[in-house]
């Protein structure tokens, strides 16, 4: 494979996007910082199409990534195929307000061909191609220049080895005829709506206790001004304050402005300057979150979720790693617990459990577990599942 060095040239960076155009696949990695951001500073691209391989300085100056941005996101007969690729996605989705697609996920791809659900990316090139990987540059700090020589050979080879992976996975995808059990999750990847930060949405990431409307509307208020507030200063949204802060000043909120001096986590400062005023607006505008919005009671289950059911979900914990061993397939591919619960609770519509193969590999014994046509048995020391007569006759048909 032809290894090329830091291109900072805008004609080499056309150049190789225009023979990577007609590749039938590219292998994408970045390499970025966020510590001390709200948006996550794109430092480096590398890029592969297994033939050749280069890395993309987006901190040369004049830079133009033009030609790479339309090949990731317009041209829609190169395959793009990243490696936990959703930190990667969201960046070029901020650079664009677009998603690669088509997309393929190795680690997603991983979970159809083996019992892993977030296998890293040195376990990959492990178990795959029996290459360790060097992790002295790891914690590089990618925003300093120059880069030296062996960071660069350290970031082209998450590529050059994914480009050498990816056929290989493809191929046993083929043999197994399990490409289409992650088509719909690489669909999900690619979805632009996954990578829109809407700051009117930024209160269900913080844990409240609670269903108190008035309470979880000033949430949902500070949150969002919390949001705005870190966007507008490129700064992580913890800088501005912690969850706990923000939660804690939802549930008891101060009378004044002076009174967040008193507010644990906050500096005295707060009482009389221009963020604190800002924080202050933003609960006078509050109002009680609208009843649709209300988290549901239960921990979200629609039914009462008894002590037998709990029960009922961990035998079908046990069905699901019983399944999931036999297929040799990450457990999380074929249910996931929330799901489990959810049939517990008599939850039948829209899971995808209860659908397509998931149905047919697993989802069917579960319904067969919870509605009494199969059991669980020991035979010469073997756990086995017995399906019931009209189970198995049913299944037949």
């Amino acid at each position: 494979m032809k290894i090329h060095p830091l291109l900072t040239d805008n004609q080499d960076i056309a150049d190789i996007c225009e023979r990577f155009s007609t590749a039938d696949f590219v292998a994408v990695d970045t390499e970025f910082m966020r510590e001390n951001t709200y948006w996550p500073i794109l430092c480096l691209i590398q890029i592969s199409d297994g033939k050749e391989a280069a890395a993309i300085d987006p901190l040369a100056p004049d830079v133009d990534l033009g030609p790479l941005l339309d090949l990731l996101v317009e041209n829609e007969n190169v395959l793009k195929v990243f490696h936990a690729g959703g930190q990667d996605v969201e960046i070029i989705h901020n650079m664009t307000g677009k998603t690669p697609h088509p997309i393929f996920d190795t680690q997603i791809a991983a979970m159809a061909l083996g019992p892993s659900e977030q296998i890293g990316y040195a376990n990959l090139v492990d178990s795959w191609l029996g290459v360790t990987l060097d992790k002295g540059a790891r914690f590089t700090d990618w925003s300093r220049r120059p880069l030296y020589d062996r960071q660069i050979e350290y970031a082209i080879g998450d590529v050059t080895h994914l480009s050498s992976i990816f056929p290989m996975m493809l191929e046993k995808l083929i043999e197994t005829n399990r490409g289409m059990w992650i088509n719909a999750e690489m669909e999900r990847l690619a979805d632009p709506d996954n990578y829109v930060n809407n700051p009117e949405d930024a209160w269900h990431r913080v844990k409240f206790q609670g269903r108190n409307p008035e309470a979880l509307g000033r949430l949902k208020a500070l949150a969002a001004w919390r949001e705005k507030e870190a966007q507008s200063k490129d700064m992580p949204r913890g800088r501005i304050m912690r969850d706990e802060t923000l939660a804690d000043i939802a549930a008891h909120p101060p009378k004044d402005q002076a009174k967040l001096a008193q507010v644990r986590g906050l500096s005295a400062g707060w009482k009389n300057n221009d963020i604190g005023e800002r924080l202050m607006n933003a609960l006078a505008k509050a109002g009680p979150l609208a009843k649709s919005e209300l988290p549901e009671r239960n921990g979200g289950r629609r039914t009462k979720f008894s002590k037998d059911n709990a029960l009922v979900v961990d035998l079908l914990k046990l069905l699901l790693k019983i399944r999931s061993s036999e297929m040799n397939v990450a457990a999380k591919l074929l249910a996931r617990a929330g799901e489990l619960e959810q049939i517990v609770a008599g939850e039948r519509e829209g899971l995808a459990l209860l659908e397509g193969w998931r149905y047919e590999e697993f989802g069917r014994d579960a319904l067969d577990l919870i509605e009494g046509r199969m059991s669980f048995t020991v035979k010469d020391g073997k756990l086995q599942m017995t399906h019931s007569p009209e189970s198995q006759k049913e299944n037949a048909q």
